[in-house]
């Protein structure tokens, strides 16, 4: 279903309220479930469509991704298991059915509608309600700086769960980016009918840094010199991860020219070795001039400079 929208297939508006969203499903469940159109491809089709779009909709965190990624990037991150994770069936068919809905709705050739098709795979003839369940994974925006990502180490979370929150220490490796996901296993929402818990994920923001710009592994800080340092060449002291380290700036240096520090940018993300560090030298043009100064470059100017 790559790239359909499932506020359409339903008939809301993207602002539909939960409420909106579980009446427009209940009324399109009834029309198309396939024990009511024996032998219809297409409402069994039909069928499958909404429920994969009320497995999205009705569900607060994947609802929140899709809006936020659209059809195609929820897709991307989102597979047909992870869709209809945590989806309970037995609930759903009960509330539109009555309780004897998930018995009349039978799985594997038994007369009903077989879901095997959402899996791939078939489950045989069970209830639904007893199938093991893995629970829902959670997401959570870790926010980190420039230095907690270049080092690593343990950083202390708190998140909310089941309405409480829950504090845990979770290992940051050296060298993660912006846009990472770091999985914690085990620790999302409790699994159902004996199913394993699900998973945390950890999305990873790298916060700006006043100092440098992060392209890929390389770093990059520009620094100020006067125009007779460019000239005549200087000493500066640059920062680094590390500290403060002197380079030498050789005479002539053009302004935007950029100085390689090997080995002193961010760690390589599950490898060895580290990016460099650049430091981009800035020529400070001065806006005004004494006499002196003016002087100065005039003689300069006569000289050919």
């Amino acid at each position: 279903m790559a790239g359909k929208d499932y506020y359409q297939i339903l008939g809301v508006s993207k602002n539909a309220t939960e409420e909106e969203i579980k009446r427009a499903y209940r009324k399109l469940a009834m029309k198309y479930h396939p024990d009511r159109n024996p032998n219809k491809k297409e409402a069994e089709e039909k069928f499958k469509e909404i429920n994969e779009a009320y497995a999205v909709l009705s569900d607060k965190e994947k609802r929140r991704q899709y809006d936020t990624f659209g059809a195609e990037g929820f897709h991307q991150r989102f597979t047909q298991e992870d869709i209809f994770r945590g989806f309970d069936f037995d609930e759903i068919l009960s509330s539109i059915f009555g309780k004897g809905g998930r018995r009349e709705f039978r799985f594997g050739g038994h007369g009903g509608f077989d879901f095997s098709d959402f899996f791939g795979s078939p489950f045989g003839y069970q209830d639904v309600g007893r199938t093991p369940q893995k629970g829902e994974d959670l997401y959570y925006e870790l926010s980190l700086s420039l230095e907690e990502a270049a080092f690593g180490g343990e950083k202390r979370i708190s998140f909310r769960k089941n309405g409480k929150v829950e504090e845990i220490s979770v290992k940051i490796p050296r060298g993660v980016a912006s846009g990472m996901k770091l999985r914690i296993a085990g620790k999302g929402m409790e699994g159902k009918n004996g199913g394993p818990p699900g998973d945390l994920y950890l999305q990873v923001h790298i916060r700006e840094h006043p100092l440098f710009t992060r392209e890929g592994d390389d770093l990059i800080v520009e620094k100020e010199i006067k125009l007779s340092e460019a000239l005549l060449g200087t000493t500066l002291e640059v920062p680094t991860l590390e500290g403060m380290k002197r380079i030498k700036i050789p005479p002539g240096t053009q302004s935007h020219t950029k100085m390689r520090l090997k080995g002193l940018g961010m760690p390589h993300f599950q490898k060895e070795g580290r990016g460099d560090e650049f430091v981009k030298i800035i020529v400070k043009i001065p806006q005004k001039l004494s006499e002196r100064a003016k002087g100065l470059i005039q003689e300069l100017a006569r000289e050919g400079l």
